[in-house]
């Protein structure tokens, strides 16, 4: 089953819950944005770059080709992610897994129990139900916190005979709107890397939006991070931009 993910300028995961808009950056040559691309996955020690494509147009990058594991996919995204001047990717790349990596879906799905089972960060994993189609893992359930969300994930990423991950894993809705807007708030008060005055908290269930400007692409993915610790948010709606001073 091939896998498709848009990518909006944030790690990620990966959540069907989240929305954003492309970071605004200077404009560079799509030409040697593209090279910056193809050095960089060369360099990174853990993607075997040479069936991986990269166009791009008007700093929208698209990655085509193949690579051996889900977790060198989730490798390249991420590369290209950090590479300066890319404002959005369109990630395409199949995987192709070598014989010897395949497995059965039965026991790709006992090794996913067996990790949630005994990760850390999942307080109750009996919520979470599994779900693996040749080689693709779809998680279902309810956690309390959107980190234990992205943790799930996370911990199976690297097992061998995955070929993509379909995270629905939903957060527990615990604290009244005008709980999780304090919390947010105050959090961004709190850190140094924010102007808090300058960004505005919507909260309508427990979908927040974030509104204003940030002074940079970091303190934009700071606030955002912010949104998404407070207790019960299920997802959040990246409507900041960078300032252009």
């Amino acid at each position: 089953m091939p896998l498709k993910d848009r990518w909006p300028m944030m790690e990620h995961t990966l959540g069907a819950n989240r929305t954003s808009r492309p970071l605004e950056v200077t404009p560079m040559s799509d030409i040697s944005l593209r090279q910056d691309i193809l050095d960089e996955l060369e360099y990174e020690p853990s993607i075997d770059a040479a069936n991986i494509g990269v166009t791009v147009d008007n700093g929208i990058v698209t990655l085509t080709g193949h690579v051996h594991s889900f977790a060198e996919k989730h490798a390249a995204e991420h590369v290209a992610q950090r590479v300066k001047g890319v404002r959005a990717i369109a990630e395409e790349i199949a995987v192709r897994l070598p014989a010897h990596k395949k497995a059965a879906d039965d026991e790709i799905a006992s090794r996913v129990l067996k990790i949630l089972d005994w990760g850390a960060a999942i307080s109750e994993p009996n919520d979470i139900q599994i779900k693996v189609e040749q080689g693709f893992v779809t998680l279902v359930g309810t956690v309390d916190w959107y980190f234990q969300r992205s943790a799930a994930e996370h911990s199976i990423r690297q097992l061998s005979g995955i070929t993509g991950i379909d995270n629905q894993l939903r957060i527990r809705p615990r604290m009244d709107v005008v709980d999780i807007r304090h919390g947010i708030k105050e959090a961004l008060r709190r850190n140094a890397e924010i102007e808090a005055e300058d960004i505005e908290v919507e909260v309508s269930g427990s979908h927040v939006t974030l509104r204003g400007k940030v002074q940079s692409p970091r303190e934009r993915i700071t606030a955002e991070q912010a949104a998404w610790s407070a207790k019960g948010v299920s997802g959040v709606t990246d409507y900041l931009t960078v300032s252009d001073k």
